[in-house]
Formats: C-alpha cells, structure tokens, sequence
C-alpha cells in the first residue's frame, strides 16, 4: 500500500461532527483570537526584536516584521481555508492527511513537536529566567542557582545546578489548568493577553516621546560594519536576515487551528481567530520595534540587549520611567505563561488527532471523563517537556521550533494548492483568494526564511527528522488505521 494513502475527507468530516463523543465545543471567536494572541506574544517580542536589529537589519527592524507576517499571512490564509473546511483537531497534520497522504502528515506531525513540545521546554526556561531578574529587583534576592538551572550548567563561583524548578513549576500548573478544560484555559488566557498588551501598548504611548530621529540613520545596517560580514547582517540582506530572527515572535497563530474541533462555530470563527490575532499582533509589533529602536541606537544592543533590551533602553532614556522596566519584566512572564498554555494545548491535540488515526499510542486521544480533554496526554507531554525543562539548557532547542514551524506552513500553502485541484467543488465557507498565487508566494517567503536559519540548525532538523522517519517505519505504519480498513 502507498506510502501516501490519503484519508478520505468525508471521514475527516464526519469525525469532525461527532461533538458527542469528541472534545467539548466551547470557544468562541474572542476566545481564538485572544488564543492566538497568546501564542504569538511571548519572547519573540521582547527578545528577538532587539536581537534581529542588532545583529542583522538595525532600524530596519520593522520592516523585518512586515517581511515575516507577510509570509505568515500567506499561510494565514491557507490555514483559515483548511479550519472552516475540515474544523478538526490536529492542524497541518490532518490537513495533510487528506490532501498529502499519511507520510507526508507524519512528517508534519512531527516537526510539529518541534514547534509545541520543545518551545514549551525553552519558553518555560526562559520563564525561569525572567522571574529570577523580577525577584532581584524587587526583592533583591533570586532562587539559588542549583535550584533554577540544569546539571549541564554550572555558575561564575563554580554551583552547579540540580533542577530548574521554576521551569518545572510553570510546566505543572499549566498542565492542570489544561486538563480542567479549554473553556478554563482559554479564560485564564484572556486575562494574561490582557494584562501583556497592556502594558506592551503603555511602553509604546510613554516611549514615543523619547524617540531619537537621528537612531533611524542609517535605516539599515551598512556593509561597512565591523562584525557584519554575511550578507544576511546587513543592508537589505540583513533585512531579510532579520525577518528570519523575528519570525519567531509570530510563532503560534497556528496553534489556533488545532482547537478547531472545540470551537463552537469554527466554519466562522477559526479564520477570524487566526487572521484576527495575525493582523492585531502585526501592529503591535511594528509599533513596539519603531519606538525601541528610536529610543536607543541599534548598536546598543548588540552589548547591553538581548534579554534585558528593552529594559536597558527603559532605564537609560527614559529617566523617571524605571517603574516600567518592571511592568515589562510583569508582561514578558505573562506573555511567557501564556505562549506556554497554548503551545501545550496545541501539541496535545495534535497527538490526540494522530492518535485518532493510529500513527502514536492510544492513550494520547484518551478523554477525562468529566472535562472531555486527553489528560493523559497533557501528562505524558509534561514528563517529556518537563524533563527538557528541569535538567537542559535552553540554548540547545536553538531555532529548531522556527524549523518546524516554516516546515509546517510550507506544506499547508502546498495542500490548499493540492486540494483545489483534487477536490473542487468541496465545501469551503472560507476561501483563500488568489489561488495558486497565494499559496506560492507563501512557499517562497516561508522557504526563504527556512534557508536563512542557517546550516548548524538545518542539520540538527534533518537528525530530527531522521529520528521521525525511524519511528514511523518502526511504529506508524504498522498501526495506521486508515491501513487497517479502520
């Protein structure tokens, strides 16, 4: 039997229907939305912008943003099609399934763990990071090392750690708000995204006055600089660059579409929530980079950013506003948890779908019996990110989750293309418009960003994959479903 075998979409269809015995349908457009700005606001925004402008494309920042949504909403468009015409959990996976065959949905499925699993494991270390620095200036005093790093890391005075604790902690509280219910979750989410936009909108209205002109001259980085020797850390090279670094921080408007099979009226509201979230977040973001490299010189942070960029340039130029260097430190732990809950979700209802089909274990689709949510999965995912938490250092996810993500959106531009071919008169009450030419210019853009992550990160995907491949032969393919006349 071919390796591509396509489940058929009137099976995908009627699985989707069977709110019975399924997932519980309680999310609302609002709710989607406020899920995928959840997802997208994390460390993206306040990390990578400083990151990407002072390595690769200085003022030119914002137009990295841009660069980066665009290629996001060509797949944006791509994934609303495939929500409101199969409203299922499992995202590209189940798309791919019917439009690619199971081979090719494995292989998304799996660089999908790239994307939820392992940024859950990174974004929580960071998390760990970041309420230390908040302890310290408020309390002057941190967790102990050994407490709050793994065994792999070891202090100036030579403490090595035992355990990130804090990372674990996070993991573990999310983990049962998850499996209390999505309706919790979602609400629980609302109130972080509220909290992190606020204050994200309050930088932009205080740090607009303190604009320096003269930090947007140059506008992008010249080749002259010292340090700056690929074409991809300068001029319009490094623009390009840079879009490659901050596409990170739009990370998780797709993780919408897997809570597609709970939401109360998906043909409608998953492509308002996967669009509207895109389009509120891409605002915020040129914005946000506008004022913080008009505040402080790109250059600055090249030596004083990074992590503590924006509150670097908050206690530098703008003197009486320190107060705020502390609301952001607030919002980026908010914006942290928040990535976090949704990405857990997001991973989890993946595995729940492929579950449904056959290709992992069966104890991943396993409903509580009152909250109608795979607990078991929720709590095999947490040993399995937790361990990646509490005992690796964050650095070694690296960009693999940008790898998996692109990955994934290249494959979705593809199935659409795929699916109006083979399946015509399918009904679709979202249609992405301009079709072969959206999902193409979203292949180029995504596939162009893949190319710009660089060889060390290209290879540590193909080990990865390698390792997907190993698993599907060994286990997948022999438990398929849709093989077995299932």
């Amino acid at each position: 039997m071919s390796l591509f075998i396509k489940k058929p979409l009137e099976q995908l269809l009627t699985q989707a229907g069977d709110s019975d015995k399924g997932l519980k349908r309680s999310l609302g457009a609002g709710n989607l939305i406020a899920l995928g700005i959840g997802a997208i606001i994390g460390a993206g925004l306040f990390v990578r912008t400083a990151e990407a402008a002072a390595e690769a494309a200085g003022p030119a920042v914002v137009i990295s943003f841009v660069i980066a949504a665009i290629g996001c909403a060509f797949a944006g468009l791509c994934y609303a099609e495939f929500a409101s015409m199969i409203p299922i959990a499992g995202s590209a996976y189940a798309y791919a399934y019917v439009t690619m065959g199971e081979f090719t949905a494995w292989i998304i499925g799996w660089a999908l763990v790239l994307e939820y699993a392992l940024a859950s494991a990174t974004v929580s270390i960071a998390w760990s990071e970041y309420l230390n620095n908040l302890l310290v200036s408020v309390g002057g005093s941190a967790i102990p090392y050994e407490w709050s790093h793994s065994p792999f890391e070891t202090a100036m005075d030579g403490t090595r750690g035992i355990v990130n604790f804090p990372a674990l902690f996070i993991l573990i509280v999310l983990t049962l708000i998850l499996i209390k219910g999505t309706k919790e979750s979602a609400n629980l989410n609302a109130i972080i995204v509220f909290v992190k936009v606020t204050i994200v909108l309050v930088f932009i209205a205080l740090g607009w006055g303190f604009i320096n002109e003269a930090n947007y001259t140059p506008f992008t980085i010249p080749e002259s600089t010292p340090g700056h020797d690929n074409w991809r850390e300068f001029g319009w090279g490094g623009v390009l660059g840079g879009a490659s670094i901050v596409f990170f921080a739009f990370i998780g408007f797709d993780a919408v579409s897997t809570a597609a099979q709970e939401a109360k009226n998906p043909k409608r509201d998953m492509p308002i929530g996967i669009l509207g979230s895109l389009v509120i977040c891409t605002i915020l973001y040129v914005l946000f980079s506008h004022v913080l490299t008009g505040i402080a010189h790109w250059s600055e942070f090249k030596t004083a950013g990074k992590e503590a960029s924006v509150a670097y340039a908050i206690q530098t130029y703008m003197p009486g506003y320190e107060w705020l260097a502390t609301l952001i430190t607030i919002a980026i732990l908010a914006g942290f948890s928040s990535v976090i809950l949704v990405m857990l979700m997001g991973q989890s209802r993946v595995f729940y779908s492929m579950s449904k089909d056959g290709l992992v274990p069966k104890v991943f689709s396993e409903l509580h019996p009152k909250y109608r949510t795979p607990f078991k999965s929720n709590w095999l995912l947490l040993v399995f990110v937790g361990l990646f938490a509490g005992f690796v250092p964050g650095s070694i996810a690296g960009d693999l989750t940008s790898f998996g993500t692109l990955f994934a959106f290249v494959l979705v531009c593809l199935g659409i293309w795929v699916m109006r071919v083979k399946n015509p008169d399918a009904p679709r009450p979202f249609k992405t418009p301009l079709v072969p030419l959206v999902p193409i210019l979203g292949i180029l853009v995504c596939s162009a960003m893949i190319f710009s992550l660089g060889l060390e990160t290209l290879v540590s995907a193909g080990v990865w994959m390698a390792a997907g491949l190993i698993i599907y032969f060994a286990y997948s393919k022999n438990n398929s479903n849709l093989r077995k006349g299932n």
